[in-house]
């Protein structure tokens, strides 16, 4: 890992300017898991195949993910998966669907008229018995936002020696959070039925996903920092080793 990333002033930034999306994945790699390499994402023809084949071009800010880390595991199959370039495609209704949640219970994607945006936004749909009463709801906009936090979540749900999960936080854990952790700047989003959302926290060196106030999983850049939440917010860690 290198130095630590102020992520706060970081997705700052790409809030402001979604351009600099390429920039934050490739710091955030860095700072969280391991350097981005060559072969880490795909190449250009392959992107274009993609395309081709799907009949329309990419969202910038997905496009970027796909070409930087869209092979690289770690930052995008852990828990609900960054669909694989070559079974990217439009859903039945026309919507760009680009992330699956790992039991399939819900899907996210582009609405095929968001499609024509720039930036597009992000929106989830449930995988219901009775098709005909699913639809696409909001979730994250813009698109830049929602591919960062897919990275963000599938790395912070990495199981290896840096990664904890509290299966049941109360009041008391939720206050010690707020009080210790800084609040990212990503607003409170849905996934599926969970509410009343989903909130991030961060250090310079532990990345906290607040699960709808029921379970927080985490990732240490350090064991001291791992063994510091877990003594603040007692209860099952699944991964503490003591």
């Amino acid at each position: 890992m290198s130095r630590p990333l102020d992520l706060h002033r970081e997705l700052a930034a790409v809030i402001d300017e979604p351009s600099r999306i390429g920039g934050f994945l490739e710091r955030f790699a860095a700072s969280w898991a391991t350097k981005l390499l060559p072969g880490d994402g795909y190449g250009e023809a392959e992107l274009v195949a993609a395309e081709s084949r799907i009949g329309i071009p990419l969202p910038g800010a997905l496009r970027e993910a796909y070409r930087l880390l869209g092979r690289r595991k770690d930052l995008t199959a852990n828990q609900d998966p960054l669909v694989p370039l070559d079974e990217l495609d439009l859903n039945d209704d026309g919507a760009l669907v680009f992330r699956t949640e790992n039991q399939a219970a819900v899907r996210w994607g582009i609405r095929a008229a968001d499609l024509r945006d720039a930036d597009p936004a992000a929106s989830i749909r449930p995988n219901l018995a009775d098709r005909s009463a699913e639809s696409w709801e909001p979730w994250l906009a813009p698109l830049s936002l929602a591919v960062v936090e897919l990275v963000m979540s599938e790395t912070v749900h990495f199981e290896d020696d840096n990664w904890d999960f509290l299966c049941d936080v109360d009041d008391e854990g939720l206050t010690q959070l707020e009080a210790r952790w800084t609040r990212l700047p990503i607003p409170d989003y849905p996934t599926g039925d969970r509410a009343p959302g989903i909130r991030w926290f961060a250090s310079p060196d532990l990345l906290i996903c607040d699960e709808a106030r029921t379970g927080l999983a985490v990732r240490g850049r350090t064991e001291a920092a791992l063994d510091e939440i877990r003594d603040l917010i007692p209860g099952g860690w699944l991964n503490d080793p003591r």
